[in-house]
């Protein structure tokens, strides 16, 4: 049985004349609106008992995290779980491969978002030597048969791969190495498979290519411009998945009274030095 949809496109060649940046203004503007809808995402996808799992792929430094963080900012961390697994364990390598990211996969009324998922195997496992190429092989192959049973289940699954080119993920992991606020993102496999850019490269188009279905494409999202980035793909998931703005009764805080005549202990021991 043919699972493959028609193969995506993998070019990643930059547009002729790249747009403007971004202003900041005009970000947080559009920023703000998409928020909005996220939230109402997020009540219709509870109320409907709704099941949406998303995927986030890419080379270090392609922006990730950030685009996660701008997804969830505004919303509940009990609809919005956000799961991004260390290494396996010992015991987890000698389980079946998807065993131990099927246990995060959504209930109704939850949206997952994995920072990093099964396509481990097909990416830094692979290209790094931390599995053989018959089991990256064996992987790809299963991949369609997976994604077929959790689509079938109910599931909404979205799948983003975020491609930044080699100047600019260069730039990224140099800004990390000299800012305390950044260093922790950059580990020593950062640093080892920074210079295996051809090899990612053929892991990502053999990867794509094979796992791209029409029950489970994969959308690809130029990440040169984090901030056009993060707008292009929250609105690309608002428009993937069907929904409504949810009845609200309009809310009106009731009047309260304070007891005037109640003395409260002396705290002024207890608060933390204001030192701004």
């Amino acid at each position: 049985m043919k699972t493959t949809a028609s193969k995506a496109k993998t070019s990643t060649s930059a547009p002729a004349a790249p747009p403007a940046a971004v202003k900041r203004k005009d970000y947080d503007k559009q920023m703000a609106r998409l928020h909005a809808e996220l939230v109402k995402l997020q009540e219709w996808v509870v109320a409907k008992g709704l099941k949406v799992c998303i995927l986030f792929e890419g080379r270090d430094g392609a922006g990730k995290g950030g685009t996660i963080k701008a997804i969830t900012e505004r919303v509940s961390p009990r609809v919005f779980r956000v799961i991004a697994l260390p290494t396996p364990t010992e015991r987890e390598k000698g389980q079946m491969f998807f065993q131990r990211y099927m246990p995060h996969l959504p209930a109704k009324g939850e949206i997952v978002i994995f920072d990093r998922s099964w396509y481990n195997r097909a990416g830094v496992e692979r290209v790094m030597g931390f599995c053989t190429e018959e089991q990256a092989q064996k992987f790809l192959q299963m991949v369609p048969l997976v994604e077929k049973s959790i689509v079938d289940s109910g599931v909404h699954l979205l799948k983003y791969w975020l491609e930044v080119d080699p100047d600019e993920q260069t730039r990224r992991l140099e800004s990390r190495i000299n800012d305390g606020r950044k260093i922790w993102k950059l580990s020593p496999m950062d640093i080892k498979s920074y210079t295996a850019w051809n090899e990612y490269t053929r892991a990502r188009d053999d990867m794509i290519t094979t796992t791209h279905t029409a029950f489970a494409p994969w959308h690809m999202a130029r990440s040169n411009d984090k901030k056009r980035a993060r707008l292009n793909i929250i609105s690309h998931l608002l428009a993937s998945i069907p929904y409504k703005s949810p009845k609200r009764e309009k809310v009106k805080l009731p009047k309260r009274k304070i007891d005037s005549s109640y003395r409260q202990p002396d705290f002024s021991e207890n608060f933390i030095p204001e030192r701004y």
